[in-house]
């Protein structure tokens, strides 16, 4: 049976699956902006981890979201994980208080 894979802009790794990740936020004015492609994990750890804002004004760039701390810290975990394991994602505190916005 042939699997199609494919590979995280995030993390590097080959995956089942891919989602679409707006740069900009929707909300914040980017629907027709750049977009790149993250596996489930990536991008749910990266809405876990950042309000909508924050991803909208400071880390609007995949450079940009590679060289923040908190996902360099994700990275050196996720990429130890096979491309299809199933992992946890925990909302930051602040994300957990604050909600999205």
């Amino acid at each position: 049976m042939n699997k199609e894979t494919h590979i995280c802009a995030l993390c590097e790794r080959k995956v089942p699956k891919i989602t679409e990740h707006h740069l900009i936020p929707r909300e914040k004015d980017g629907r027709f902006d750049e977009t790149t492609w993250l596996c489930v994990p990536c991008h749910k750890q990266v809405h876990a981890l950042y309000s909508n804002y924050e991803l909208a004004v400071r880390l609007n760039s995949l450079p940009r979201l590679k060289d923040d701390e908190k996902i360099k810290r994700y990275l050196k975990f996720i990429k130890k994980q096979p491309g299809d394991a199933n992992v946890t994602i925990k909302k930051s505190k602040a994300i957990r208080k604050k909600g999205r916005y």
